[in-house]
């Protein structure tokens, strides 16, 4: 049921390939690894995708292509997970992330707004960049690793399910 639920939003093999900025990949694209979607693989790509989510850089989809071949974990669900953050989610959730990195370095957050030319949001980002990237990679490990343990998890409580039900499937035929 997971693997099911999970491949039924998964994009196709081919248009990842097929994808522009990740053509540099060049033949690590078709390690069949990459593609095969089981517990281990499926919940390191969770792992991968929403770490990357959560760092606010352009491009996230070629960094969790790479990591995702560097821990050999699948592909598309790395690269499709790292859409948690887009135009509409990424002002909230960098927000959050920059008040916790205020947190932890104990500095006030900086509710001053940016200008939107490209000098004032060098200068924003100039003032933020050290909370913003510290909260994110603190949010992106911890929401990581919750979502790596949740999905190992519930894949193994739905194998088991599926395998009790089919034991007594075969009891009742017997």
């Amino acid at each position: 049921m997971a693997k099911k639920l999970i491949q039924r939003y998964l994009p196709e093999p081919h248009t990842i390939k097929e994808n522009r900025y990740l053509r540099f990949l060049g033949s690590a694209l078709h390690n069949a690894n990459l593609w095969q979607l089981n517990r281990r693989s499926a919940a390191t790509a969770f792992f991968v995708g929403i770490f990357v989510a959560f760092i606010p850089m352009p491009f996230q989809m070629v960094l969790a292509a790479c990591l995702a071949i560097l821990f050999r974990c699948n592909l598309p669900l790395s690269v499709a997970l790292v859409w948690i953050t887009n135009p509409l989610t990424m002002p909230a959730i960098f927000y959050f992330t920059y008040k916790i990195g205020c947190l932890i370095l104990q500095v006030p957050v900086n509710e001053s707004s940016f200008e939107l030319t490209l000098q004032g949001l060098g200068s924003g980002l100039a003032r933020i960049w050290k909370p913003l990237y510290l909260g994110s990679a603190i949010s992106g490990v911890v929401l990581g690793f919750i979502s790596y343990t949740m999905i190992r998890i519930i894949w193994r409580w739905n194998v088991i399910v599926n395998w009790r039900q089919r034991n007594k499937r075969r009891s009742r035929s017997n």
